[in-house]
């Protein structure tokens, strides 16, 4: 049986080395499910713009919009995994900063995703109708910029919650090497 007395009970633990797995794994997290997005995204607006483009030339490049807009959604990815990455100090990194990293690269990974689905099918449904009456281009173009909110909420949300696990994360064990 030990007995701990206040000193020992105070006294700071090593930090994990696991927890640098799941920093990484924040760090690959919001890149590939941000780029998951923006392919899907891409390619469900392409579809529809090719069809587009057989029906009225002329308003192709005009429809691109919901691609470049897709397309944002892998760069939020990007910023945040290097962001991340950045933070990440193998000796010193504690489980609470390796946690916090986790869930701010899946928070902007999965709203990355969600937003590029949502341009994705609004861009494709979209552009066929511009094709067919050119009034409904603003609207496309309003209904796109609330998708791609969701992405940029993702981001913010992301990067708050990663600088607060710089902060709050900060020495809280011991380094390991």
């Amino acid at each position: 049986m030990t007995f701990y007395s206040a000193e020992t009970f105070f006294e700071k633990q090593m930090c994990d080395p696991s927890a640098n797995f799941f920093g990484m794994l924040g760090v690959s997290s919001a890149v590939v499910l941000a780029n998951m997005g923006a392919a899907y995204g891409t390619a469900k607006s392409g579809v529809g713009i090719a069809n587009l483009g057989v029906m009225r030339p002329d308003a192709v490049m005009k429809s691109l919009i919901p691609v470049v807009m897709a397309g944002v959604l892998g760069i939020y990815g990007l910023i945040t995994a290097v962001i991340i990455n950045g933070k990440i100090h193998a000796p010193s990194y504690s489980a609470f900063s390796g946690y916090a990293h986790l869930a701010a690269g899946l928070t902007v990974g999965f709203s990355s995703l969600a937003a590029g689905m949502a341009i994705g099918i609004v861009g494709d449904a979209g552009v066929r109708g511009v094709a067919q009456q050119p009034k409904l281009f603003v609207g496309m173009i309003l209904i796109l910029i609330f998708a791609e909110a969701l992405g940029l909420y993702g981001l913010i949300v992301g990067l708050v919650v990663a600088s607060t696990a710089d902060g709050k994360g900060h020495d809280l064990c011991t380094p390991w090497a």
